[in-house]
């Protein structure tokens, strides 16, 4: 399906060895619109252009999770909707969500613009799911660049990222 739909295929809410979420995380300010800048490939999103991700405050005090992607080769829009929790603090940056039924997928959240919340490094439970996020379709180059050597000094494989267009569809 989109962005976080491929975590359920792990089936584990941890976290990549010697990896570490960010701390002092607020959720209040992570809600929103999210755009896909770059992702490793799975099949969920294969083929995708236009991915975001929307997050919104559950009645359960969870996480409405909302992605969003256009299938290029079927020139249709695609959605998958689901649910996110804390697996610890609330001020810790990992969660796990959950898009069918009693299955969750972990959602670690390794780096952050914490002055701003414009941009973020997204992390499943290994090193095969990997997800550049930012506020606008667009991320400055530099920061993009950081963040790739983050995952990259994690020892995600930062050479197979692929990079979102976010053209909108005819």
């Amino acid at each position: 399906m989109t962005l976080l739909a491929t975590l359920l295929q792990s089936g584990c809410t941890g976290i990549p060895d010697g990896a570490e979420v960010v701390t002092g995380f607020e959720l209040d300010r992570y809600l929103g619109t999210w755009f896909e800048v770059a992702r490793l490939d799975h099949r969920f999103e294969r083929g995708m252009s236009n991915v975001t991700a929307n997050y919104s405050l559950r009645d359960d005090g969870g996480v409405k999770v909302l992605n969003r992607g256009y299938k290029v080769a079927k020139g249709e829009w695609d959605e998958a909707a689901g649910k996110a929790y804390f697996v610890g603090d609330t001020d810790v940056g990992q969660l796990k969500v959950s898009f069918f039924g009693p299955f969750y997928g972990g959602y670690n959240i390794l780096e952050l613009d914490k002055d701003d919340y414009q941009y973020a490094l997204i992390a499943g439970p290994d090193r095969g799911y990997l997800w550049i996020l930012a506020r606008s379709p667009n991320i400055d180059q530099d920061i993009l660049s950081a963040l790739v050597n983050k995952a990259e000094n994690l020892g995600f494989p930062t050479d197979e990222l692929i990079y979102v267009d976010h053209t909108p569809p005819k």
